[in-house]
C-alpha cells in the first residue's frame, strides 16, 4: 500500500505541470499573428531591396542613371554646392600680422654660453650660473679664471676650439667648498669569503659664472 501523503504529494505535482503546459500552449497559440506580420513585413523588405538592386544594375549595363535613393538627395545636393564653390557661411578674415607684432611676439635670442673644462669634465656655462665642478686650490670668495673654453656662441655665431679657443676665458667667482653625497663602494668576490664596503665622498667647489671675455 502506498502511503497517502506520497500519493497526494504525485497528484499535486501531476496538477502543477499540466497547469503550467496549459499556461505556455494559451501563451503561443495567442501570438501567431504577429509572427506572420514580422515574418511578412522582413519579405516584402528583402525583396524590396532585390528589385532596386536589380533595377540599378539593368541601368549600368544600359548605360542610364538610376535614380538615387530618397535619403541621398539632400546629401548629394550638399555635395554639389560644396563642390561648385558655394559659400553658405562668410568666413572670418584672418588678420595680418604687422611688423612690429611679428618682431615683439619672436623668442630673444640665447645668452651669450661657453663650454668650459676643469677636473676633467666639461661644463655649458652663461653668465650668472653656479655650479659645482671638481675641487680648485682657491681660497672661498676669491676669484678665478678657465682659460679652457671648447666652445663659445654670441650674437648669433658659434666659435669650436682646436682643442680651446683662443683668447676667450671664463671668469668665476668662487662661493665656498663643500663635499658631496655619500657613495657606497662595495667589492665582492664570489667563492673567496672576499666582502669590502668604503664609502666616499667627493670635495666640490661651487663656483658663479661672472663674465665670458674674448
Amino acid at each position: 500500500m502506498v502511503d497517502s501523503s506520497v500519493a497526494d504529494a504525485y497528484r499535486t505535482r501531476d496538477r502543477v505541470a499540466r497547469g503550467i503546459r496549459l499556461s505556455i500552449q494559451s501563451r503561443t497559440s495567442s501570438r501567431p499573428w504577429k509572427m506572420r506580420l514580422s515574418m511578412t513585413d522582413s519579405k516584402e523588405t528583402k525583396s524590396k531591396g532585390t528589385d532596386e538592386n536589380d533595377a540599378a544594375m539593368a541601368a549600368t549595363a544600359t548605360g542610364e542613371a538610376a535614380e538615387p535613393p530618397a535619403g541621398a538627395a539632400p546629401r548629394r545636393k550638399a555635395q554639389a554646392a560644396a563642390g561648385s564653390g558655394e559659400e553658405t557661411s562668410a568666413a572670418p578674415a584672418k588678420r595680418k600680422k604687422s611688423p612690429a607684432s611679428r618682431a615683439a611676439s619672436k623668442p630673444d635670442a640665447s645668452p651669450p654660453y661657453a663650454v668650459v673644462e676643469t677636473g676633467g669634465k666639461q661644463y655649458r656655462v652663461t653668465v650668472g650660473e653656479s655650479l659645482s665642478v671638481e675641487k680648485l686650490a682657491v681660497d672661498s670668495g676669491s676669484d678665478v679664471t678657465l682659460d679652457r673654453v671648447l666652445l663659445v656662441s654670441s650674437d648669433g655665431s658659434t666659435r669650436v676650439g682646436t682643442p680651446t679657443v683662443d683668447g676667450v676665458t671664463v671668469s668665476a667667482r668662487v662661493d665656498d667648498h663643500f663635499r658631496g653625497e655619500k657613495i657606497v663602494v662595495f667589492k665582492y668576490k664570489p667563492k673567496k669569503g672576499y666582502r669590502r664596503r668604503t664609502g666616499h665622498r667627493q670635495s666640490l667647489t661651487r663656483l658663479t659664472i661672472t663674465g665670458i671675455s674674448g
